[in-house]
């Protein structure tokens, strides 16, 4: 979606009547799970929380962060595997604490967790009785990280995901080789059938050792687009064995069947600044934005490029405003710790998020496409509420506004405040201007109470 500026983009961009209230046709923010709706399938009502969630927390964890160069660092530091299963026997992380890695998500305001089981190294950071080189049987702490990290969760009821990559630079059937991987000193030989079937055996256990999960998040098809992915016998699998977990695919092409949410790497739907995000936004499923604290997704200890709370509140804002969820990455260290350098911004967002979340948490994408000054986000009218439009200004040097015609006789508040603004009438619009003293540092959200009926245009 482009951002569209001028009245015109406005009215094209402005839903009303009836079309408006099936927009909304959500339930009002909760981090429970909604209530059933009679004949919706667990697959159909787990999307409409993944919709109303908005917030997750990514984490790369595995044995690669030892060296703290990231999670490619075996490609790009072209180390052989020989020399990469050195790395496993000095992996300790007696520092782990699953119930802490959670209550931080918690206080932060994600509504969910998804973390790396298996990389592109192909080191298993979970229990997997098909292979050894896992955190069980080939390191020192033989404990299984994910069956703590379930527990904490359910305990906490937070949602657990779990990202898998498909691309595996280890495994010897993992043949022919993909785009990655040329400099593992693997032998040139292999049975793709035979590692179709370990991967989704892997799947099988992910599905059945842990209890409920949210779902699983896939990533490197792009590696060998053309391979015999047999992902429809994938997904089946993981909507038989897990009827309301919910499919993902970090492919950067349109969805495909058995598909449950689209995500955008490094971008928010509609822009495309990483240069891989070419596929358009579907209209049918959730979305997802991942993004990086830093420049990287596992620890790299060189990488001191944070975001502030405020990058973080605008990219969450700007994602809530394009429909989509933000899950924003985290990289522990070897010992198992969420750095500070991670927590503390986090722990600022949950702060903002506290007092602002009304305008996030169950909402959808707003009746007006997002502008140079910031996004919409809107709640429909149900559980006796009138329809609210949220707008959220990002621009701090944004005073002025200018909004359709058809809210002119709608009231507009500063989220919290009683005192109406003011409005003066516009060329082909309403002019809104924003005093200072409701202005926020992060993110100025005003909440509009839209009239019904609303004429239709």
């Amino acid at each position: 979606m482009t951002n569209r500026s001028g009245i015109g983009g406005f009215r094209r961009a402005f839903v009303i009547g009836a079309a408006f209230a099936g927009l909304l046709a959500a339930p009002r923010a909760r981090a429970e799970e909604p209530a059933p709706r009679p004949e919706e399938s667990p697959n159909a009502r787990a999307r409409r929380w993944f919709e109303d969630a908005k917030f997750g927390l990514f984490v790369h964890w595995g044995v690669y962060s030892l060296l703290g160069k990231g999670e490619w660092v075996m490609n790009n530091d072209k180390i052989p595997l020989a020399e990469y299963r050195k790395l496993p026997p000095q992996f300790n992380p007696v520092k782990f604490d699953a119930e802490e890695w959670v209550k931080l998500a918690k206080s932060a305001g994600a509504r969910y967790i998804t973390v790396t089981t298996k990389h592109h190294d192909g080191f298993c950071m979970y229990d997997s009785k098909l292979t050894d080189y896992d955190v069980v049987d080939g390191t020192p702490y033989a404990r299984d990280p994910i069956k703590a990290l379930a527990d904490a969760c359910r305990k906490n009821r937070i949602k657990l995901f779990f990202y898998y990559s498909l691309l595996d630079w280890h495994h010897p059937d993992y043949f022919p080789l993909g785009k990655t991987g040329h400099d593992a000193g693997r032998e040139k030989k292999g049975d793709w059938s035979r590692y179709v079937a370990y991967y989704q055996g892997q799947v099988r256990e992910l599905c059945t050792n842990y209890g409920e999960i949210g779902g699983l998040w896939f990533d490197g098809w792009w590696d060998a687009p053309e391979a015999a992915w047999d992902l429809e016998g994938t997904y089946k699998l993981i909507h038989e064995l897990q009827p309301g977990a919910l499919v993902g695919n970090n492919h950067h092409v349109a969805p495909f069947p058995g598909e449950d949410f689209q995500m955008f790497e490094q971008d928010l739907p509609g822009e495309n600044s990483a240069g891989f995000n070419k596929a358009e936004a579907a209209t049918a499923l959730p979305l997802e934005t991942c993004l990086t604290m830093n420049d990287s997704w596992g620890y790299n200890s060189r990488d001191v490029h944070f975001k502030t709370p405020e990058q973080v509140v605008r990219a969450l804002a700007g994602a809530a405003g394009r429909g989509a969820n933000l899950l924003l990455n985290v990289g522990p260290k070897p010992d198992g710790t969420i750095g500070p350098e991670f927590a503390g911004p986090l722990l600022e967002v949950g702060r903002w998020l506290e007092g602002h979340g009304k305008a996030i948490y169950g909402t959808r994408k707003g009746p007006i496409a997002p502008q140079p000054w910031g996004v919409t986000t809107a709640r429909d009218a149900s559980e006796g509420q009138v329809p609210t439009i949220y707008l959220h200004v990002l621009r701090s040097d944004a005073k002025d506004l200018t909004l359709p015609e058809a809210l002119a006789t709608s009231v507009v508040l500063p989220l919290g405040g009683m005192t109406p603004l003011m409005t003066t009438a516009a060329e082909d619009g309403v002019k809104l201007t924003i005093p200072e003293d409701a202005r926020d540092p992060f993110d100025t959200i005003l909440t509009v109470t839209v009239p019904m009926p609303m004429p239709v245009e």
